[in-house]
């Protein structure tokens, strides 16, 4: 796999309405489109996830950039890389960084499916070419949040995340329960609890929910092995969840019955499947988190919720869901409450070049040494 140059495009569109949680309200996205173009002229598209406040995470768009264009890309340039498995071995001594180094990562994947002529999700592993569709609703009152779950459902939408907090939690999941008593909803609480709520996390499974999403701290497994031996609700870990390791520790102490995977959060689309493959062998359900992304990173999340183990909806709305109009054309589109994985090569969707150069606000060309 010999690499030419790489892209950089930092890009930004506004949200079409504000996403809420008790963490952060985000109006507007920024991130960062990577382009890997071969000797061939062959080009495989990565993004990188990070928010520009390390509110999810410590990562952020200027970070991820710093990573990129300083650090990952020259040294990715200046040798040859054969697969996507080598990049990791490679720049495995590089501590953390996950979401820089998962965006080198989804284009490397992306450019060597296309370089084998086939779906990324068939080079991946994939057995479901139909995927289930969740989405999440994050409004800043029960009667917007019903109104928007009215119209998800409208949709064909088979599952509903609802935002939670200690000072949020108990009566809008009440009021959205009577009007909605036979939706599959989830609860993410986003690390708002601690296990001086137990009471209150107890109290949630009044509402028969799927699931509630790291309520405890952000890289917390301990404690969230003793809440989910008190809950009869199934705990999902999210931000505790970084490494392969981190994934296997939540197992062995018990800590979750259910893991969300998000290709940024872990480094990328083979250490998403590592940790799936992991779940899998151990009775683990998991399903694809979402991260408010472009068209691009919700392709690769489209391919990876194709795997076994993904029996649960995950966040894979339609590109309508947040933009006017997305940077990958066809728009992913929930049609009966799933999403098909296209049988193109590679993505499977092609880049909508006009809208790109239209909502890029820097961009940067990396050439080999």
């Amino acid at each position: 796999m010999m690499i030419k140059h790489i892209n950089l495009h930092v890009i930004e569109m506004p949200l079409k309405q504000p996403f809420i949680t008790h963490l952060e309200k985000v109006s507007k996205r920024r991130g960062i489109i990577v382009e890997v173009v071969d000797e061939t002229g062959l080009k495989g598209y990565g993004e990188a996830v990070a928010f520009t406040t390390p509110w999810y995470t410590e990562e952020t768009v200027q970070t991820c950039f710093h990573m990129l264009k300083d650090v990952l890309v020259p040294q990715l340039l200046k040798e040859m890389i054969t697969s996507p498995r080598a990049f990791h071995k490679r720049f495995h001594p590089i501590r953390r960084n996950h979401m820089a180094k998962a965006a080198l990562d989804m284009a490397l994947c992306d450019l060597e499916a296309k370089k084998q002529d086939i779906p990324l999700w068939q080079w991946l592993g994939g057995v479901n070419q139909q995927v289930p569709a969740g989405v999440v609703v994050a409004a800043d009152s029960a009667e917007a949040a019903i109104i928007q779950i009215h119209q998800y459902v409208d949709q064909g939408y088979e599952r509903v995340k609802i935002k939670v907090s200690p000072e949020r939690d108990i009566d809008l999941l009440k009021r959205i329960r009577a009007k909605f008593p036979d939706l599959d909803i989830m609860a993410d609480a986003n690390s708002a609890y601690t296990l001086e709520d137990i009471d209150k996390l107890v109290a949630l499974g009044q509402f028969n929910l799927l699931m509630i999403e790291q309520p405890l701290g952000v890289d917390d497994i301990v404690d969230h092995a003793e809440l989910q031996q008190k809950v009869e609700t199934p705990i999902c870990l999210d931000e505790s969840i970084v490494t392969f390791h981190d994934a296997e520790s939540a197992i062995k102490l018990g800590a979750c019955q259910v893991m969300n995977l998000k290709i940024g959060r872990v480094g990328g689309l083979l250490p998403a499947k590592q940790i799936h493959d992991l779940c899998l062998h151990n009775g683990i359900k998991v399903w694809c988190g979402g991260m408010i992304e472009f068209g691009i990173s919700r392709a690769h999340n489209l391919a990876l919720s194709t795997l076994e183990g993904f029996s649960m909806p995950g966040d894979l709305s339609s590109s309508s869901r947040f933009w006017e109009e997305d940077i990958i054309t066809p728009a992913i589109e929930v049609v009966n409450g799933k999403v098909t994985a296209p049988m193109k090569p590679g993505i499977g969707f092609d880049i909508n070049e006009k809208r790109l150069e239209e909502v890029t606000v820097l961009k940067e060309k990396l050439n080999r040494i």
